[in-house]
């Protein structure tokens, strides 16, 4: 004779839910109109197991004496599923009639939240960990989230017993109807709160400030949102918090601009300095660095300093700084130096420049940017 438990495939400790659980994922796969008749026998004798071990009474006397001590006490198993209301109970939940309903919880998933996080270019290049202090509503101090006042909790419905349904009568052409409908009592949670809690009213949360911390991952874009799961609001009556999602905003550098994965920036320099080359130290946001000015440096050149750049969001490394030379052309000159820029003309024989039209170029802003795109 084979063993209820093992029909199942559950422990013989096994909670009603796993029970339930079990006879579901069986009935499913066996049913004859799934599986075809030759699972017939099979069918019945998971109903059969599933009969007794949900039944509180009847599993403790099968427990003590096997089938025997259930025939002993009047209850012969395979009589099946008492109505159509019972085989649906076993698949939904219960809802097919008041006695057999199982209560929905009073508990209800707080909102997500959305805040703004102002981040400096800074904070973008290496990533950063900011703390934001919103006002959300939190779980009640006082309460916990049992909506009831201390010392107390829900009681029983007295309307339902508990429940969570009733069941109305009404008349009809065709006789008594009868139908089951949430209990208005208790709005079909099974229970009441006699004595709500005096700090949230009897909703289990108040509103208040928290600090929350956020970690920034390097790369983040403007408008992004970082999604912190289960920072936001808490749930009514004891329910899950939702999600905090922090929305991005970078604020301008006054010096760099980004590009992607890259910063980009100006530098100005001699007309000494770009003919004669030199090296130059700049201030990045990695602190100071060299920059190397070779000889015949033009206007819109740009220099490229790897691993400088914006740090990669969703892959290893850096990206790169580029410099974009602006050749300054002194505009005062004392006599001196005058006199030693006619005699470097001379030389090169630039007294009289032969004049031959060309067509416009480009302004040393598009110059650079179009360097800055390649």
């Amino acid at each position: 004779m084979a063993d209820f438990y093992d029909i199942l495939g559950v422990e013989r400790d096994a909670s009603a839910a796993d029970i339930k659980k079990a006879y579901r994922k069986l009935a499913r796969t066996l049913h004859p109109d799934v599986a075809g008749p030759e699972k017939s026998e099979e069918f019945k004798a998971v109903n059969e197991a599933y009969e007794v071990l949900s039944d509180e009474e009847k599993r403790r006397l099968y427990d003590i004496g096997g089938e025997e001590a259930l025939s002993g006490a009047g209850f012969a198993p395979g009589g099946g599923f008492a109505s159509f209301q019972d085989i649906f109970s076993a698949f939904f939940g219960g809802m097919g009639g008041a006695g057999r309903h199982t209560p929905p919880s009073r508990a209800r998933r707080g909102q997500d939240t959305l805040v703004n996080i102002d981040l400096s270019l800074n904070d973008v290049v290496f990533g950063a960990e900011k703390t934001i202090s919103p006002s959300l509503m939190v779980e009640c101090p006082q309460c916990h989230g049992s909506c009831a006042a201390e010392g107390t909790e829900p009681t029983q419905c007295g309307q339902c017993e508990g429940s969570g349904m009733v069941q109305r009568v009404t008349q009809s052409l065709f006789g008594q109807m009868v139908s089951s409908g949430p209990c208005p009592a208790c709005h079909g949670h099974g229970t009441v709160i006699l004595n709500p809690c005096s700090e949230c009213s009897g909703q289990g949360r108040v509103r208040a400030v928290r600090n929350i911390t956020i970690n920034v991952p390097a790369g983040v874009e403007e408008g992004m949102r970082i999604r912190l799961a289960g920072k936001g609001d808490a749930g009514v009556e004891g329910g899950a918090a939702g999600d905090l999602f922090a929305q991005v905003h970078i604020d301008n550098h006054p010096i760099f601009t980004r590009s992607g994965d890259d910063l980009t920036c100006e530098l100005r320099i001699p007309m000494t300095a770009a003919a004669l080359g030199t090296t130059m130290t700049i201030e990045t946001l990695d602190g100071a660095q060299d920059i190397e000015i070779k000889p015949g440096t033009d206007s819109g050149e740009v220099i490229t300093m790897p691993g400088l750049g914006v740090g990669r969001l969703h892959r290893s490394g850096r990206g790169d700084l580029r410099v974009g030379i602006s050749v300054a052309t002194p505009k005062k000159l004392d006599d001196a130096q005058r006199k030693l820029l006619e005699e470097l003309t001379r030389l090169r024989g630039e007294e009289k420049p032969p004049a031959s039209l060309t067509a416009q170029r480009e302004s040393l802003f598009e110059k650079i940017r179009g360097r800055f795109n390649r």
